[in-house]
């Protein structure tokens, strides 16, 4: 996947590095093209290239569907693991060495596949949901494991107001001893969001400390929205 390899390398990263640090998420416009999205989507169907299906309302994490992808991945999604991750790791290992967290994560993706497997997290992470009128997901974090990196994407493969109507992407910060904020995101297709997956530092005036994150999806109030996860630790089941 040469051509999304040569997009992602000319993206400025470091404006990238510093709105992560500064609120949790970063919006990379048009990082798939149509041709990318519409290849996911027909795919969907496509049970060769999954692990397992999840229909939501059964465990009330909302009320929708998502499938795990099967080793091997897709190229799209392998390509978006392997270069994104070590732009990611240095930001991870910064956050941990301010909130005194004694973790350090590897350089590459490889690395951290390996440490994840010599923890028994062996299965893949990476899924595509789908949802329908009515549609939601409920505030979450994606863990899998006691090795998960705390930074994901997510890429949106539907135009909102013209595939779908509502569905946003939302975010919560609990600040200690405060009300939750609330963070709603509406990317266009094609936009990949990367964002914070369980906690991130904030500086105060004493020093960081640590508040936590999860997301989830508001009512699709009408059509039909797909994303793809991309999600770097392997799970455990």
């Amino acid at each position: 996947m040469e051509n999304l390899k040569t997009k992602l390398a000319k993206i400025d990263w470091q404006s990238i590095s510093e709105s992560i640090n500064e609120k949790g998420y970063a919006i990379i416009p048009k990082t798939l093209s149509e041709e990318q999205c519409l290849e996911l989507i027909q795919k969907y169907n496509n049970e060769n290239l999954y692990r397992k299906t999840v229909v939501m309302e059964r465990y009330r994490f909302g009320l929708g569907e998502y499938k795990y992808f099967d080793y091997p991945l897709p190229i799209i999604i392998q390509t978006l693991r392997e270069t994104i991750y070590p732009i990611l790791s240095p930001i991870a290992n910064l956050w941990m060495k301010v909130l005194n967290i004694d973790k350090v994560f590897p350089e590459t993706f490889e690395d951290l596949q390996s440490l994840c497997h010599q923890n028994n997290q062996l299965k893949p992470t990476p899924l595509i949901l789908k949802y329908g009128i009515g549609g939601f997901n409920t505030l979450h974090q994606d863990l899998y494991g006691e090795i998960y990196f705390p930074m994901q994407c997510v890429l949106f493969l539907n135009e909102p107001d013209k595939d779908f109507k509502g569905g946003e992407f939302v975010l919560t910060q609990q600040t200690p001893r405060a009300q939750s904020k609330a963070i709603v995101l509406r990317p266009q297709k094609g936009d990949m969001l990367i964002f914070t997956t369980n906690f991130r530092p904030i500086k105060g005036t004493r020093g960081y400390y640590q508040v936590n994150m999860k997301h989830g999806v508001s009512e699709v109030i009408s059509g039909e929205r797909h994303t793809l996860g991309v999600i770097f630790h392997d799970a455990n089941s």
